[in-house]
């Protein structure tokens, strides 16, 4: 953690929204180094707990295995258990929780149980159709995973990896440009009331993410400072 990042008597608890594609991991991880953050994902939860066999693991692994939706008070009790472990100390960045405002009252009812609260949830913008295109244009190396793009990234030599000389390449099944419009429809029906919810509790805060990596960077950076002072 640098020398500005700004001191905080409780852990800091940020939210991050945004349609795949937004970039929502590559800044979490920009946000974990710079401030000592703990990225926490609703599915990396579930398989941690369900590996670790505690309580509410077993109880998640069990619907699991019948082929049912893991409940919200299973993921709060994971939740929860998550929080208390000494690596959030100085505080998380949930990615994919809460997904409805229910989740959110539950989010806020686990919080308060020890004095904290949701310091900034940050909503990534994008424009829908540049991300379409951005997401079906999507490749990659077979051989070493190397990522590549049809307009904003291509080999130095069409056909063979820059970084291991591949030639066979790649792509996600549901990266098509009609998949990726249909995602983007269903986030924002199924985001905008945790936007709204957010947003009349007053700690709602929106970036472009359509820019560069950096640029959106050091606005997430001002963002999470000022929201942790």
């Amino acid at each position: 953690m640098d020398a500005t990042t700004p001191a905080t008597t409780t852990p800091a608890v940020l939210i991050l929204l945004g349609p795949p594609g937004a970039g929502k991991g590559t800044q979490a991880r920009m946000l974990e180094q710079r401030f000592g953050l703990v990225q926490l994902s609703t599915g990396d939860l579930l398989r941690a707990a369900v590996a670790a066999g505690t309580p509410a693991g077993k109880q998640a692994k069990a619907v699991m295995e019948a082929g049912d939706l893991v409940s919200d008070e299973i993921v709060i009790a994971i939740l929860r258990d998550r929080l208390s472990e000494p690596d959030c100390a100085k505080g998380v960045i949930l990615d994919g929780f809460p997904r409805t405002t229910v989740q959110a009252q539950a989010l806020d009812a686990l919080l308060s149980e020890t004095g904290q609260r949701i310091n900034a949830a940050i909503s990534l913008e994008v424009d829908d159709a540049a991300m379409v295109e951005r997401i079906s244009g999507r490749y990659t190396c077979a051989a070493c995973g190397e990522g590549y793009h049809d307009s904003f990234k291509t080999p130095a030599q069409a056909g063979i990896c820059d970084s291991c000389g591949g030639t066979e390449f790649k792509r996600r099944a549901d990266d098509t440009a009609e998949t990726v419009a249909s995602r983007l429809a269903a986030y924002h029906a199924q985001t905008a009331p945790l936007i709204a919810y957010y947003e009349g509790e007053g700690v709602l805060q929106t970036i472009d993410a359509m820019g560069e990596i950096d640029s959106i960077a050091r606005g997430m950076a001002g963002i999470v400072t000022g929201a942790m002072t």
